[in-house]
């Protein structure tokens, strides 16, 4: 249960909840109760059977049975009026009513307060989820299938809401109104009530076993859920390769698999959980009639404090445990599959961040003299990527790092801006350990320029001042001219509040990597990380944004990651890397004479 109240944590703080709806709900029980005690006397007046002590004013006390007896009395004084028994009937039934009003307005009042409570906890999981995705390190979601992150907060957020939440509403109503159900019912007869009390731990007993396994079989089920939103996210995403290779029969039956699994496994929690409501309502029937039985036979045999028609209200009052009944053994059900899709989402947000600032992290000011590589090695869980890597970079320099796929260029990149910690050795800027600066300093230097071009669902405006609230349209148009982007854009239809789609699918290739540059020139950063931001363009257009490129990184640090050599000619010094260690460094002429590895790469492009 610790996940139950974990889960509760998120509605916090408790007093704007918690006062309120134990008033409401308090009334909502009593004058649900209220209604069931008139019964009995109105039968006993119209049927003609008042007990004599009803016809004797009772003498006054604090207790309960005083104000049954006083309202007894009067109403046996209207039987002598004129059409007495009419009126009776009329004022017992406005009671009714008036109380069942009551109770249902108590109720609504009740509800409004929960919904506040359930509103709360979503909208905080949904925000510490994604507060969670944002600033996890990378190397979170080297171990995470995205398809079962989207799912976590989609689906699972879902199933909290609609089985855990509604849950928490029943298990803090029903056991109430059972509770003060059965005080009534002990006040009304205490025998016959104790012996009714035998069979609720045996129903216990058999809607527990009922509904155990539904929380294994929920996880199972979210889990195949995952695989379902992967296989789909993986579809939309490489449409284009699915068509090329003529495997979309391939993908269907992938994705039938694990549906139909998720269906059979959904179709069986379904069943087994709809179970709880049919049973517990049985079972509350079979232990009416045998109180039926065992009542009346105590009232033929004169062994019980009943009358006939006390005995009629008893078994009506005893008939609205049934539902409270229901509702628990359903609730504990859906409790189960809310507890499983609370647990996933603790799980990711439990998820330890390595990447984190220092207690005492300061913010660096400006970047004014260097960047070393101080013997930095770096490691996954299964393979070095980094061996003891020694690297100087003075400011203002372009340093190229090249070298076979897997050879650590781009992790040398990525931990600059901290997006993983190095394993051993440092990183130092100005002198200073990048692990003791704040993260958000550091990266407010770097801008970045990846392969891929990275572009969200949004404006051309907002995609090149992304983050930056506040951004002026001159300097947003200026750094599109200088990426060579300004034209395209103002033949767009609304300009720069032009959407561009889901990943900037409206745009070319070349596009979308003109925007990308105008986004990392509009930074203006002291230091640009470049990984190949060429690669995807064709000839003509390479040639204009690496013309804005050669602009861009006057003046400023740079670090490009270089697959397509030609580019790199003119760097400062040029890094070769091989299986995570400098191998050879230098400029493109001295390497070119070393007749080494970079020569070797030169060659194979066809370069002179």
């Amino acid at each position: 249960m610790n996940i139950f109240f974990r889960l509760l944590r998120f509605s916090r703080p408790y007093h704007h909840y918690i006062p309120e709806y134990a008033i409401y709900i308090f009334l909502y029980i009593i004058f649900g109760l209220a209604s069931y005690p008139l019964l009995a006397p109105l039968f006993d007046i119209l049927f003609n059977t008042i007990p004599e002590a009803v016809k004797q004013l009772p003498h006054p006390s604090f207790s309960l049975s005083y104000v049954k007896d006083f309202f007894n009395y009067t109403l046996a004084q209207y039987i002598g009026t004129r059409d007495g028994r009419f009126r009776v009937l009329v004022y017992v039934c406005a009671l009714i009513v008036l109380s069942i009003i009551l109770k249902n307005l108590f109720g609504f009042l009740s509800q409004r307060v929960m919904t506040r409570m359930r509103v709360t906890i979503v909208r905080k999981l949904r925000n510490q989820l994604y507060t969670q995705f944002s600033r996890q390190s990378l190397q979170f979601y080297h171990g995470q299938r995205k398809g079962d992150l989207i799912s976590t907060m989609s689906n699972d957020v879902v199933e909290i809401e609609n089985s855990l939440v509604q849950s928490v509403q029943v298990i803090m109503r029903d056991p109430f109104q059972i509770i003060g159900t059965f005080a009534l019912l002990f006040y009304m007869s205490f025998k016959l009530t104790l012996f009714t009390l035998v069979f609720f731990p045996i129903s216990g007993i058999l809607i527990t076993t009922v509904s155990k396994n539904l929380k294994k079989r929920s996880i199972h089920s979210q889990g195949l859920l995952g695989k379902i939103l992967n296989i789909t996210e993986e579809t939309l995403s490489g449409i284009r390769i699915i068509k090329g290779f003529n495997a979309e029969k391939y993908m269907e039956e992938k994705f039938g698999k694990e549906n139909n699994s998720f269906a059979q496994t959904t179709k069986s929690i379904l069943n087994q959980r709809e179970l709880a409501s049919p049973f517990s309502e049985i079972m509350g029937v079979i232990v009416i009639v045998i109180i039926m039985i065992y009542g009346g036979y105590l009232i033929m045999h004169n062994n019980s404090l009943l009358t006939a028609a006390g005995f009629i209200a008893y078994i009506s009052l005893y008939f609205q445990i049934i539902q409270p009944a229901k509702n628990i053994a359903s609730a504990i059900s859906y409790l189960q599959r809310g507890l499983a899709a609370g647990e996933r989402v603790l799980k990711i947000i439990d998820y330890p961040n390595p990447i984190q600032n220092k207690p005492d992290a300061k913010p660096i000011k400006g970047f004014h003299k260097e960047i070393i590589y101080n013997n930095v090695s770096f490691h996954y869980e299964t393979s070095n990527v980094l061996d003891e890597v020694t690297l100087h970079i003075p400011k203002g320099k372009i340093v190229a790092l090249v070298g076979s796929s897997g050879a650590g260029k781009s992790t040398m990149a990525d931990l600059l801006p901290r997006f993983y910690d190095v394993t051993s050795g440092s990183i130092t800027i100005d002198g200073q350990d990048i692990r003791d600066l704040t993260m958000e300093s550091v990266r407010d230097l770097i801008g970045i320029v990846s392969q891929e071009a990275i572009l969200f669902n949004d404006t051309v405006f907002n995609n090149i001042a992304f983050g930056n609230e506040n951004a002026d349209m001159e300097a947003v148009v200026q750094a599109a001219k200088v990426a060579n982007a300004h034209e395209f854009i103002s033949q767009m239809e609304h300009g720069y509040h032009s959407s561009i789609g889901d990943k900037g699918m409206k745009l070319s290739g070349g596009q979308r990597q003109r925007l990308t540059i105008a986004r990392a020139i509009f930074k203006n950063p002291d230091i640009l990380i470049l990984d190949e931001a060429t690669s995807a363009l064709d000839t003509e257009s390479e040639r204009l944004v690496q013309d804005a490129i050669n602009n861009l990184m006057k003046d400023r640090t740079s670090i490009v990651i270089a697959h397509r050599l030609s580019t790199i000619r003119h760097a400062d010094e040029i890094i070769v890397l091989s299986k995570g260690k400098i191998v050879e460094r230098g400029n493109h002429q001295q390497l070119i004479a070393l007749q080494g590895t970079y020569k070797h790469l030169v060659d194979m492009q066809e370069l002179k």
